[in-house]
């Protein structure tokens, strides 16, 4: 099991970004969350087997059809028993 954070930029708001992130997490098995952040980047978390969180990592860094990312930074991490793929609320302002 293995856990990673990626941090997207571009046009990755108001493109069904987290709907679709959502929906490829679950066919794949994985789990955790993604979220809109106020500056218009998407950040998510990727927690389950290694080919099914690569397989998301590569996703995230295209993102869906009408989607024009421009940057895709990924950070491992522990991880921490997610149990299911959530979209959250959008993070709150700094």
């Amino acid at each position: 099991m293995i856990r990673r954070n990626v941090h997207v930029r571009g046009l990755v708001q108001g493109v069904y970004y987290r709907d679709t992130c959502r929906r490829l997490a679950r066919e794949a098995g994985v789990n955790g969350w993604v979220r809109n952040l106020h500056n218009g980047d998407v950040e998510a978390v990727f927690e389950g087997s290694p080919r099914g969180v690569q397989r998301l990592v590569s996703w995230a860094a295209e993102g869906p059809g009408a989607a024009e990312v421009t940057e895709c930074a990924v950070a491992a991490e522990n991880p921490e028993g997610d149990r299911d793929f959530r979209v959250l609320d959008d993070a709150p302002a700094a």
